[in-house]
């Protein structure tokens, strides 16, 4: 093997030339000469300048920055191994990627929630959108008209001053749940964007944000005050999706025999199928 195979440059030239703009989602631009990407494209791409890129290639700079490699590694989609040993090429350690989040559910998971005839059950990401939903936990959040995310409807919604036997607790866990949420998935754009909205729009998320206040969701009392059955009380169990970063699963349980338990039958005698929610 030549020496020349095990360089960055080589290794550069060798990716880029096997990426077509399709699988990037640019413009295809005709008959090209030779195959993969053009260095102009994979320098936007990666945040540098077409100049820089091109002595990266041409094996003229061979000291690239962590921030250089970081912009190219995710120009050229690179992850895991491939990632780490293109800043091993450099000289330096790959610091730990955050995982990416999530945006859908597999159908696997979405069968499992229509299965639970029931129990309430959804899935939520970082910034606690609804991505998935039983019929019966549709049914539950029904006076909101709609189940889409859960820091909206509970301080942008009227409903939830009602749905809530005791809203001030709910908005407490609410913040502190988006909060906790920050620490992994902080870089998460829709995470931020609904931060910024909420934080904006209500005064009291925006206090409760201020607070710092941290926890996060694992198994806590729910007490809901629904406008066809009345009184609702769960035991909320929060788990982890694995193999789905910042996907988490909500499952509402209730004591068999309960007055709960009587109201989700009732609840249930108009569901219909179809787990998902959103995209």
């Amino acid at each position: 093997m030549p020496a020349d195979d095990l360089t960055l440059a080589a290794y550069l030239r060798a990716v880029r030339g096997r990426l077509t703009p399709e699988s990037l989602g640019l413009p295809g631009g005709g008959v090209r000469r030779v195959p993969g990407l053009r260095r102009e494209e994979l320098a936007v791409l990666g945040g540098v300048s077409v100049d820089y890129y091109t002595r990266l290639e041409q094996g003229r700079e061979v000291s690239p920055g962590a921030a250089v490699l970081e912009g190219i590694s995710d120009g050229l989609e690179l992850e895991g191994d491939e990632r780490a040993h293109l800043f091993a090429l450099a000289g330096l350690v790959a610091s730990p990627r955050l995982p990416r989040v999530a945006t859908s559910v597999t159908p696997a998971l979405g069968q499992l929630l229509d299965s639970w005839s029931t129990h309430p059950a959804f899935v939520i990401d970082p910034a606690h959108e609804v991505l998935a939903a039983n019929a019966l936990a549709r049914a539950v959040y029904a006076p909101f008209g709609r189940l889409d995310n859960l820091v909206r409807m509970t301080f942008l919604d009227p409903t939830a001053r009602h749905f809530h036997a005791d809203w001030t607790r709910a908005a407490d866990a609410t913040v502190a749940s988006v909060r906790a949420a920050t620490a992994e998935f902080g870089s998460d754009p829709r995470l931020l964007r609904l931060i910024a909205e909420v934080n904006n729009a209500s005064p009291e998320f925006a206090e409760r944000w201020s607070t710092q206040r941290v926890r996060r969701k694992t198994t806590t009392a729910k007490q809901f005050e629904h406008a066809e059955v009345g009184r609702l009380e769960f035991d909320a169990h929060t788990f982890a999706v694995e193999g789905s970063p910042g996907l988490q699963l909500v499952v509402y349980g209730c004591e068999a025999g309960s007055a709960t338990a009587r109201a989700l039958i009732l609840l249930s005698m108009g569901t219909a199928s179809t787990s998902t929610i959103s995209e």
